[in-house]
C-alpha cells in the first residue's frame, strides 16, 4: 500500500510539472508565434528554433512563403496570420523582415522579432537600402545568379561561405542545392506600411553577417526602437547556429508584449 500511494504521488508531480511546464508561455504571456523564411531558403531552417519552443509550451506555424513576388509573400503570411487563435509575436529572417513589416499590421500580430533582417519603411525597399550599406555578398562578384525568367539564387559554390559558415559543410550543401529561387522583383518592391512604427519589436544582429550587413541591421533596429541582441560571429544562419539565442529573444517577446 506506501508503495502504491509513493508511486501515485510521484505520477501526480510528474503530471502537475508537465501542465506547468505546457501552461507556462499562455500564462507568462502571448502563446502563439509565426515564423517567416528568408530568400533562397524555405521554412525548414527554422526547426531548431521551432522545438525549443514547442518544448517551452508555444504555439508555433511556420509560413511558406513562394518568393514569386513581396504580395504574394505578403499574402502567404495573413493567411497564416488569420488561422491564429489569439495575439501572436511574428518572426522574420531576412527578407522575412520586410515581409514581417508589411504584413505586421494585421491585428492579431502584437510584437515583432527581426531575424538578421531587413525593417525597411514605408516607401523604402530591402534592395536599395543595401546599396547604401552593402554587404560582403554584394561585393562577391557572380554570387547572385539569375534566371532568364528573373528569378535569383545564390550560386551553390558561395553558399556555405556567404550564408551558412557556422553550419556543418554537408547541411550548408544540402541548403545550397534546395534554394527557393526568388524573383528578382521581391528586394526592390517598395513597402506601404510599416508595422514596427506601431507595434514593439525585437531584434537579433548577426555580427558575422554576410548577406546581410551587421551595421544595416544595427541601423534598422536602432531606428524601430527594437530590444537588440549581438551575436558575435553568427552568419546569416543565426536562426539554426544559435537557435538557443534567437528562441530566448522571441519569448522575451512573447512575454514582454500585451495580449
Amino acid at each position: 500500500m506506501l508503495h502504491q500511494t509513493v508511486t501515485s504521488l510521484a505520477l501526480l508531480c510528474i503530471s502537475i510539472l508537465w501542465t506547468a511546464g505546457n501552461l507556462s508561455a499562455e500564462t507568462n504571456g502571448v502563446q502563439n508565434i509565426v515564423l517567416v523564411h528568408g530568400a533562397w531558403v524555405d521554412g525548414s531552417g527554422w526547426k531548431p528554433v521551432y522545438e525549443i519552443l514547442v518544448r517551452d509550451g508555444y504555439h508555433v506555424t511556420m509560413v511558406q512563403v513562394p518568393e514569386t513576388s513581396f504580395q504574394d509573400d505578403v499574402t502567404a503570411t495573413k493567411r497564416v496570420l488569420e488561422r491564429q487563435r489569439g495575439p501572436c509575436i511574428l518572426v522574420g529572417h531576412s527578407y522575412g523582415g520586410s515581409i514581417i513589416t508589411e504584413a505586421g499590421t494585421d491585428p492579431h500580430v502584437v510584437g515583432l522579432v527581426y531575424i538578421a533582417a531587413h525593417a525597411p519603411d514605408v516607401g523604402e525597399d530591402e534592395g536599395a537600402l543595401g546599396k547604401k550599406t552593402p554587404s560582403v555578398l554584394a561585393k562577391t562578384e557572380g554570387a547572385v545568379e539569375k534566371t532568364d525568367d528573373g528569378f535569383t539564387f545564390l550560386n551553390p559554390a558561395d553558399f556555405y561561405g556567404l550564408f551558412a559558415f557556422d553550419l556543418p559543410r554537408e547541411q550548408a550543401e544540402f541548403e545550397s542545392r534546395s534554394q527557393v529561387l526568388a524573383a528578382a522583383e521581391v528586394f526592390t518592391t517598395p513597402l506601404t506600411a510599416a508595422a514596427w512604427k506601431t507595434k514593439p519589436s525585437w531584434g537579433v544582429v548577426a555580427l558575422g553577417d554576410k548577406i546581410i550587413n551587421p551595421d544595416l541591421e544595427k541601423w534598422y533596429y536602432a531606428r524601430a526602437h527594437s530590444h537588440t541582441t549581438e551575436i558575435a560571429g553568427a552568419s546569416h544562419s543565426v536562426y539554426e547556429s544559435h537557435p538557443k539565442e534567437v528562441a530566448a529573444v522571441i519569448e522575451e517577446a512573447a512575454q514582454q508584449s500585451q495580449k
